[in-house]
């Protein structure tokens, strides 16, 4: 049996419970799966090789009591809108086929320059939630044009807006939080101690050590803790 501890979650509508920290992997080695038994059983993965390797470890121990949360494939320059919502369909069956599951937990949706491609992409992950391939639906790296064309043809808005988070940006960087919190879009982060990869700068921050070393915590403890009592997942 998969040895869980409590992860705090986020109650989302359709009564979905979110995980609010996530393993992002790039493939599942023996210590992800270790981590996943210890308890952070929300897995955000891409397509393709993360996908993948997220699917071995669901076929040798099982899919009950994962989070998974998946990205559909940033639509090309140029797609037509119906182009496009028919690749996500395929995506989507694709995927769920190589997991070899019925459903997913969340799909996300990445933006477009195109209006017109964000909202037939997002009718299609719209048509999967109600056909029960997924519990949730979200947007990452959407600024407030992409957010304010889905919303205006969305019959359900994102439940979450995945973009990058730390705290050397703050916590309402360019307004884009509170833009999307007002209008019910809640805040997954990621980038916690740096995008791609940990940033020296940041974790190198006075502060952060300082408030470390009162606490007996790492630098990178406290930049993820900072994520966290500010509201975002």
């Amino acid at each position: 049996a998969r040895n869980v501890t409590t992860i705090p979650t986020w109650t989302l509508d359709g009564g979905v419970e979110f995980p609010i920290l996530a393993l992002n992997t790039v493939g599942l080695t023996m210590e992800d799966a270790e981590r996943a038994e210890a308890g952070i059983t929300h897995v955000d993965f891409h397509p393709d090789r993360e996908r993948d390797g997220v699917a071995k470890f669901i076929a040798s121990s099982g899919r009950e009591g994962l989070f998974l949360n998946t990205k559909i494939r940033k639509a090309p320059p140029g797609i037509s809108p119906t182009e496009a919502a028919e690749a996500t369909r395929r995506q989507i069956d694709e995927d769920l086929g190589i997991l070899g599951v019925d459903s997913v937990d969340m799909l996300m949706l990445r933006d477009s320059a195109d209006c017109d491609v964000i909202q037939a992409q997002w009718a299609a992950l719209e048509a999967a939630l109600a056909a029960g391939k997924t519990r949730s639906i979200g947007v990452i790296n959407f600024c407030e044009f992409s957010l304010s064309c889905v919303l205006q043809s969305a019959v359900v808005k994102p439940a979450i807006n995945y973009f990058m988070l730390h705290v050397g940006m703050g916590p309402d960087a360019h307004g884009l939080r509170s833009f999307g919190e007002s209008r019910g879009v809640r805040t997954f982060a990621y980038g916690a101690v740096g995008e791609p990869g940990p940033s020296d700068e940041l974790l190198s921050s006075p502060v952060l050590r300082r408030i470390g070393a009162a606490h007996k915590r790492s630098a990178e403890e406290v930049a993820l803790r900072w994520v966290l009592q500010n509201g975002a997942a």
